[in-house]
């Protein structure tokens, strides 16, 4: 059984976190509660792994802060078990899975235009940087060209 499980060292080293970050990722309810050895060691599946990266991903390469990520996870969560319980449901069961699903989801697609929105903000406010230095730029160099040839 341990074979398919790895030690918080073994997981800190292949996600790149620490295993500072990995304990206080379950802390703040991010992680699961890992499978446990004796010694109280915890133990990581491969799911657990995949979630830590899916957790970096949203955090390091898309910039959500830890509750953003959590309030996704815990939607992911939510949407998994109501699709694992769907097909046992009555048609009036079903509806309000269904309805349930759309709530949800919603509610990403809001997180997700924020992120989307605060990210064009940050991208125009770079953008007009870099046109006033552009122009600057030009503006320096036109005037090099302008005594150069007068010279």
């Amino acid at each position: 059984m341990e074979d398919r499980y790895m030690q918080i060292g073994q997981v800190a080293e292949r996600t790149g976190l620490t295993q500072r970050t990995l304990r206080f990722y379950e802390e703040k309810g991010l992680l699961n509660s890992p499978t446990r050895m004796e010694g109280g060691f915890r133990l990581y599946s491969e799911e657990d792994i995949q979630r830590i990266e899916h957790i970096v991903q949203l955090k390091q390469n898309l910039g959500f802060s830890l509750a953003d990520i959590k309030e996704m996870i815990e939607a992911e969560e939510a949407i998994s078990s109501l699709k694992a319980q769907y097909k046992e449901l009555s048609k009036e069961q079903k509806l309000e899975s269904l309805e349930k699903a759309v709530e949800v989801i919603e509610n990403q697609m809001v997180l997700t235009e924020k992120k989307i929105e605060q990210l064009s903000n940050m991208r125009s406010f770079w953008q007009q940087k870099l046109d006033k230095y552009n122009q600057r730029l030009k503006e320096i160099k036109d005037e090099q060209s302008s005594v150069s040839v007068t010279s």
